[in-house]
């Protein structure tokens, strides 16, 4: 078997917004943008991959088209690990991250979903299997930036069925404002995206530290400053969580042997796809980090995610970036009930994106 194409899509769904506008990377986000990629191969079974995409999206897909996909056409689609080895090495002068490791990640996730269809298996049983039919997701808030605005968005979360709630805020009243709204039986976490240096984010976990969250994530800039989260982490009494931002397992490794983090959150579009997440959770393992991946996208990716969350021996939460779409090319796949994931059980993710609703949301380049 040989792969003859390397396809790229990319999609922009409108979001159903309910109220005030959500920001996302300090502007606002009223639709999200998904990279899609389909590997062909000459035996008439294609498989379906993401790259991180939102608003990098055209530089991703440059990686892909101009670099990658040239280097794929003609490989065995079956030998994983050489093809995803030799990507690596053949690319690494682009970078050990960014867009051309979110486009291996695309294509590392469209194998393995070939590999399901061919032996005719959905890929958790692929990887290791699970008695579980459904995974706990939790409701991944978009910014608000007033608690008026975040308050009635964690109540219908609450009302969906969600028993697991993070927020994207940074001032210290929002989030107090979201712990009321929440309860105290309900874990609160908190991503903070990068915004301080250590000393102001031990300085801001110790302000948090009353309301009982279960994690900040990414309180320090820059992202790879693992001395700056392990200061945080000692400092601050609240558990440190990051890793979306991280490229390799190699680094993976690095912030774990330096006691930076309490929860890592590999993003399988951005490390490597599938083959390395479960790298990164088996690292996790042997360091006793908690793996809380991280899986803010609406495509492959986290159908992916939630495969391999599935064919762990613990049961991982899934995060749920919580938007609602009228239409959306995964169907109910991509929508949790009651506050969890079913677990796809057709072969390979389990899922293919509809055509029509690719065309339909497409963005031409």
């Amino acid at each position: 078997m040989k792969i003859t194409a390397v396809t790229t899509f990319v999609t922009s769904m409108p979001m159903i917004i309910a109220g005030d506008t959500p920001m996302v990377g300090g502007r606002p986000r009223t639709a999200i943008e998904t990279l899609l990629v389909r590997v062909d191969t000459d035996a008439g079974i294609s498989g379906w991959g993401e790259a991180f995409g939102h608003r990098v999206w055209p530089v991703t897909r440059t990686a892909i088209d101009r670099m990658i996909a040239p280097l794929c056409i003609g490989r065995d689609p079956t030998a994983i690990s050489a093809l995803m080895h030799d990507l690596a090495h053949t690319l690494h002068g682009a970078g050990r991250s960014g867009p051309a490791m979110y486009g291996m990640s695309a294509i590392d996730i469209a194998l393995w979903d070939i590999a399901g269809k061919i032996a005719k298996r959905p890929l958790y049983q692929l990887l290791g299997g699970s008695p579980r039919t459904e995974l706990p997701a939790y409701a991944s808030l978009l910014r608000y930036g007033k608690a008026s605005a975040l308050e009635p968005r964690i109540a219908e979360a609450l009302g969906r069925g969600y028993n697991l709630i993070k927020i994207h805020e940074i001032d210290p009243a929002i989030i107090r404002a979201a712990r009321r709204a929440c309860g105290d039986g309900i874990p609160l976490m908190v991503d903070c995206s990068t915004p301080w240096t250590p000393l102001q984010a031990v300085a801001m976990a110790k302000q948090l530290y009353e309301l009982d969250l279960e994690f900040l994530e990414e309180p320090v800039w820059p992202p790879e400053d693992h001395e700056g989260l392990a200061r945080v982490r000692a400092e601050g009494g609240i558990p440190v969580a990051a890793g979306e931002n991280v490229g390799t397992v190699n680094e993976f490794h690095r912030l774990f042997e330096r006691g930076s983090l309490d929860v890592a959150q590999p993003s399988v579009t951005k490390v490597g796809g599938v083959t390395e997440m479960m790298k990164v959770f088996a690292l996790g393992e042997a360091h006793g980090v908690r793996v809380v991946p991280h899986s803010a996208y609406f495509g492959p990716g986290l159908l992916a995610s939630i495969h391999v969350c599935a064919a762990q021996a613990q049961q991982p939460w899934v995060e749920r970036f919580y938007c609602d779409f009228a239409e959306n090319p995964l169907g109910e796949a991509i929508n949790p009930k009651n506050g969890c994931f079913t677990i796809p059980q057709g072969p390979g993710l389990g899922v293919d994106p509809d055509p029509v609703l690719l065309k339909k949301f497409a963005i031409e380049s």
